[in-house]
């Protein structure tokens, strides 16, 4: 079992009919922009050179209630501030840790394999496709789609709305304005539909996951 992430592409996309870009595939080729997205794509091939039964799954945008990522920052920010300037130019998918981790086990429940090869879940005969015929790369993160600021904004507004901090003005910039070390890309929108084909896995949008975190603490 194994978590890679968006960041194996390099921000332009596929491209849709309208000439504009379309979420990756698991089939489209990756080119990381950094050494982050370098190193997870090295693990996603040296888990399949080894060849165990495995399964890799690329997310987008973690974030969680608790910890260290993007949502802990900006309420930190919102109670310290009046204004949070945040990039307003990248494209991706937020995704609540505990979506992940319930999806994940709702895989590995239904495809339960045995040593020997039987199909067998804990409370008895595995309901789903086995890992060993269904295993693989697949893509898991939240529907739709938002950049940084749209996400921060979000985040901010759900806050105030429940009491529970300010409700400072977000204010969009771009990437250049806000230069890190390592480049990000521009756009890492996830195309979920094979996970959904082989394990009926379908996360909620960005939006509701959202919600459904800050109700949970």
């Amino acid at each position: 079992m194994h978590y890679s992430t968006d960041y194996v592409f390099g921000g332009q996309g596929g491209k849709a009919a309208d000439g504009g870009p379309r979420p990756y595939t698991e089939a489209d080729a990756p080119a990381p922009l950094n050494q982050y997205g370098r190193s997870k794509l090295a693990g996603e091939r040296a888990i399949r050179a080894v060849g165990p039964v495995h399964l890799i799954l690329r997310t987008s945008w973690v974030y969680a209630a608790r910890g260290a990522n993007f949502l802990a920052t900006v309420r930190r920010l919102a109670a310290e501030r009046d204004e949070l300037c945040i990039v307003d130019d990248q494209t991706g998918s937020p995704t609540w840790a505990r979506a992940i981790a319930g999806a994940t086990a709702r895989i590995l429940a239904a495809s339960w394999v045995r040593p020997e090869g039987v199909v067998n879940g804990p409370g008895g005969a595995g309901v789903g496709p086995s890992l060993a015929e269904a295993g693989g790369l697949y893509h898991l993160s939240a529907a739709g789609s938002t950049s940084w600021c749209g996400f921060a904004r979000a985040i901010v507004e759900a806050d105030a709305a429940a009491g529970r901090g300010r409700n400072v003005r977000v204010t969009g910039i771009p990437t250049s304005e806000y230069p890190l070390p390592a480049a990000r890309p521009a756009w890492s929108v996830l195309d979920n539909g094979a996970i959904a084909a082989a394990f009926g896995i379908t996360l909620p949008d960005w939006e509701r996951q959202l919600a459904q975190c800050l109700g949970a603490g």
